[in-house]
Parts: structure tokens; sequence; C-alpha cells
């Protein structure tokens, strides 16, 4: 079955036991959504927790003015999520929107808080993508005032090579706190 193929990809057996495998799988629901699709929208609070098959997703703000700056990238097997909105259950500041159509995997909040509570894998699974979360969300907020742009880019490149070949140059140029030109600029330095 296509669902417990790619489950078992996150949740596998070396962690878990069968019958906790089990429990875990049958709560998933799939759900499809549409490129341009929201999984979530400013000022609403977080109720699901995401893991994406297939495409891209981003998340991303309003500045003073009015454009939408992304905050995060999001590919096969990640967590979409805003994990603050999620745990304080507070309304969100962030859109989390689908830049392809997507495939996700979507567990509510009760469900994930009795699994988390219930079994201790999964627990630990949780803490381990939440630390490792807050620590790509620090390093990219001190790389934002720290990096020269290049760098930013190159990095980008380098730890996620499928969000640069798939997503808009516009979207990629905000997440990097630069302009689409000087992206452009970037990408034909490298190039040559």
């Amino acid at each position: 079955m296509k669902e417990v193929h790619f489950l078992n990809d996150i949740f596998s057996s070396k962690d878990f036991n069968e019958s906790e495998l089990k429990l875990i799988l049958c709560q998933f629901k799939q759900v499809n959504f549409s490129k341009s699709e929201y999984l979530l929208k400013e000022g609403k609070t977080e109720n699901h927790y995401w893991f994406l098959e297939r495409g891209f997703v981003r998340s991303f703000v309003n500045d003073t003015c009015g454009n939408d700056i992304t905050t995060n990238f999001y590919g096969q097997s990640d967590i979409v999520i805003d994990w603050s909105s999620f745990f304080l259950r507070n309304p969100t500041r962030e859109n989390i929107q689908a830049l392809t159509d997507c495939i996700c995997w979507q567990l509510d909040f009760e469900t994930f808080q009795q699994l988390f509570h219930s079994i201790k894998a999964f627990r630990e699974q949780g803490r381990r993508r939440l630390v490792s979360s807050y620590f790509a969300l620090k390093n990219q907020s001190v790389s934002l005032i720290a990096d020269e742009a290049k760098e930013r880019y190159l990095r980008l490149l380098r730890e996620k090579p499928h969000i640069v070949q798939n997503v808009s140059q516009q979207h990629i140029a905000t997440y990097l706190g630069i302009t689409k030109y000087s992206l452009s600029r970037i990408r034909k330095e490298i190039s040559q």
C-alpha cells in the first residue's frame, strides 16, 4: 500500500515495534493540496502535523510594506508545520502555501498528543525533529546577518538542491534576504 510505504520511511521499524507502527500509521489521513492552496493562513491556529510526501510548500510572512517574505521551504518527507502555533495553541503569523500540487499526511493535534504521550519512540522522534527544526531556523537567522548573500545561496544549493531546482527565483530571493536581481547576478557569477 502506498501510504504504508511512505510513512514507513518516516516511522522505521528500527525505531518502532510492529504494534506501535500499526497504531501510528492508521492515525494519518492523506490530504491533497492544489498549487497555491493554503495549508495554514495567518491568524489561524495550527491544528495539524503534516508530512509532505510529494510536492513543494513554503511558509511566508507579510512585511510592513505588504511584501511576502519566504521563511522556509518544505520538500519530500519534511514536516510542514508552524511549531509554535501548534504547541502553544496560538494564532500564527505565517502563511503556509503549496507551491505545487502536493500529497500530505495529516495528524490532528489531539491525536498527536495521544501518540506523543503514549509511545516513547514517537515522542523521541518528535523531539529530534523539533530540535533539528530549531537549529535550522537559528542557523538561517544568523546567516541572514553574518553571511554574504552568495554564501547563503551556495548553502541553500548544497543543502536543498531540490528547492533551488523547483521553486521560483522570487521566493528563493526573499528567503535569502535579497532581491531577485541580486540572486540573478549571483547565479550568473556561479555559472561562470
